[in-house]
């Protein structure tokens, strides 16, 4: 397995992964957004989530970004607060190389450490095997599959829907 470092992500980061999304929105069916995000706005939803005490990491060998993995808020209201939606990007050419699982463990852990309870990752793609390989060794569970919800490349998508319990899950109720 490769070893690069994973560390929090900085703005000074942000023109790499804006370089990195862009690709997987040109030619890849992970996320079904149409137009590439510039960086203006890849910097609004950085601080969006990093404002909000989200964690945001970035992979890099030699002071190079290589991929990115972020948590997020599942959904608006407040009933949700305790799970987080998980994103992965990489570098086209870096896939199948443990990076996606590196970050993706480090996500889970500082998810943890923040009190989350729930991840759920959203798939783009059935056929995105890379994904739901790293999502199961990562201990997520298959919850469903929306069929044909996506359209992107003239053809229908599905994203597949997956769970992790984070710390103790839903077997107690935290705190706050």
């Amino acid at each position: 397995m490769f070893a690069p470092e994973i560390r929090t992500a900085t703005e000074a980061d942000l023109p790499a992964i804006t370089e990195i999304y862009e690709h997987a929105v040109r030619y890849g069916t992970a996320t079904f957004e149409l137009i590439p995000p510039d960086l203006a706005e890849m910097t609004r939803r950085f601080r969006a989530l990093t404002d909000d005490g989200f964690p945001y990491f970035a992979a890099a060998v030699d002071g190079t970004v290589i991929g990115y993995a972020y948590a997020g808020p599942y959904r608006p209201r407040p009933a949700y607060r305790f799970t987080v939606e998980n994103s992965v990007y990489l570098q086209p050419a870096i896939h199948r190389r443990g990076i996606g699982l590196q970050l993706m463990q480090r996500l889970i852990a500082e998810c943890e450490a923040r009190g989350y309870r729930q991840m759920i990752a959203v798939i783009g793609d059935s056929a995105n095997a890379g994904s739901i390989g790293v999502h199961t060794r990562c201990g997520f569970q298959m919850i469903g599959t929306h069929p044909n919800v996506g359209l992107k490349f003239g053809r229908w998508l599905d994203t597949v829907m997956m769970q992790r319990a984070l710390g103790e899950g839903g077997t107690t109720v935290p705190a706050s």
